[in-house]
């Protein structure tokens, strides 16, 4: 057997996908075996999200330096870890807790708590020589997921596009996860043919998606995806379908009453159920199978009038509602808000409590999703988790840009270890979904 037990432990900076500084750590186990992993960064961040530490040195990367983060790993953390079975998780994420010892990860930090937590998954899976997926899901792990694809970029991951910031495309309808793939990389290709016709920009955000500024309104990116996906030769609903995060509550104005969302492209300001109202026109237009963040995050009786609307027909996702974390998860499962939860590792801070997310969600009945950030790296973990979890659902941006496409390319590699074995779940993914 091999010798997991941590023999050196340290961090380093590295750059996101936005050039600014992140988290990496490096684990050295008795055996010789290593691992590595990259944290990812928001930009679009919940107010309850665990503190990702930024050392606030205004002359040193613009204040966004992760240097105590880093320090945290070296003086703090490699000293109790060392001499430690990398292969215990469990024993691993529990000595991080204690250490850390506050509620919102804000001693240590989320990213390097999570660097730490994800470099020692590796490490032991690398010892025993199993890839990650099979490492965390044992031989039952064989769900490949179906993409939510970004193509088309707003809010806080472009300039002077729509005020919602994420327009999907969902290709549900495809026989397999590759085949899903190359048929969102024609949407995506036939797209920019289409904004380039229109004379509107193509130059992409942060998540990979085009980023057009001369928009109408925030309908339009949902026009011109089913012009594109039907000028790549599928049909909207039965081949590929439409998913969006608003990411409400950046556009959220909480003073006076119960607040209003405030659609600066469109110069109106509406209530909860006015926009509640909108989305539930565009489903009726459009196949829309999953909505995200549709009201901002502590909008909790707008969020129960927006499932009682929506929830029959729609997939809500919470992502700044519930920042993968259970207490908040098990308030929404308790006044029934919501069907799905995104789960995004940097938001709690360790493995197991990501893992434990997932499983309340779906013993509540809720979908799962596995997604990136804004401001990635090529580290691509959360490929090879959402297979170990069967979660069968991604995001993880377009079909563009490295950081993303390093996902889609390790997904493809998992599918064709898995061959035969290997399930692609379509339109199982979205029950709720009806043309």
């Amino acid at each position: 057997m091999p010798d997991t037990t941590i023999e050196l432990l340290r961090a380093r900076e590295v750059l996101d996908s936005r050039g600014d500084p992140t988290v990496a750590v490096d684990v050295l186990l008795a055996d010789g075996s290593r691992g590595t992993a990259m944290v990812p960064s928001g930009a679009s961040t919940g107010a309850h999200e665990a503190v990702e530490l930024r050392d606030g040195e205004k002359g040193r990367y613009r204040g966004k330096g992760v240097r105590t983060a880093v320090g945290n790993v070296d003086d703090i953390i490699a000293p109790e870890l060392i001499g430690e079975d990398a292969a215990d998780q469990s024993a691993i994420d529990k000595i991080l807790l204690e250490l850390d010892g506050t509620e919102n990860k804000s001693k240590l930090g989320a990213n390097a708590m999570l660097g730490v937590s994800l470099a020692c998954a590796r490490g032991a899976a690398n010892a025993v020589g199993l890839p990650l997926y099979r490492y965390l899901g044992g031989p039952l792990a064989r769900t490949l997921p179906v993409p939510m694809m970004n193509v088309l970029n707003g809010g806080k991951h472009a300039t002077d596009s729509a005020d919602m910031q994420e327009y999907m495309i969902v290709p549900l309808g495809r026989p397999t996860f590759s085949e899903a793939i190359r048929a969102g990389s024609e949407v995506f290709h036939a797209l920019k043919d289409i904004l380039h016709a229109k004379g509107m920009g193509t130059g992409v955000g942060d998540e990979g998606g085009f980023a057009p500024a001369g928009l109408k309104d925030n309908e339009e990116p949902i026009r011109l995806i089913i012009q594109a996906i039907e000028k790549a030769g599928y049909k909207p609903g039965d081949d590929i379908a439409i998913a969006l995060d608003p990411a409400s509550t950046e556009f959220f104005r909480p003073a006076g009453g119960d607040g209003t969302y405030e659609l600066a492209r469109e110069r109106r300001s509406l209530t909860a159920s006015e926009l509640i109202a909108q989305y539930a026109e565009w489903r009726k237009r459009y196949a829309i199978v999953s909505i995200e963040d549709g009201l901002a995050e502590d909008d909790w009786d707008g969020w129960a009038e927006l499932t009682k609307t929506l929830g029959d027909s729609v997939q809500l996702v919470g992502d700044d509602l519930f920042v993968t974390n259970v207490e908040r998860i098990r308030r929404g499962v308790s006044a029934n808000i919501a069907n799905a939860v995104l789960i995004k590792l940097n938001q709690i801070g360790t493995l197991s409590e990501t893992i434990e997310a997932i499983e309340l969600a779906h013993r509540s009945g809720y979908a799962s999703v596995i997604s990136h950030r804004s401001g990635e790296t090529e580290d691509t973990t959360i490929a090879d988790l959402v297979v170990a979890l069967n979660t069968g659902q991604i995001k993880t941006g377009s079909l563009s840009r490295s950081e993303r496409v390093a996902k889609y390319n390790r997904l493809m590699e998992i599918e064709m270890e898995l061959q035969d074995a290997a399930r692609y779940p379509g339109r199982d993914a979205y029950p709720r979904f009806r043309r």
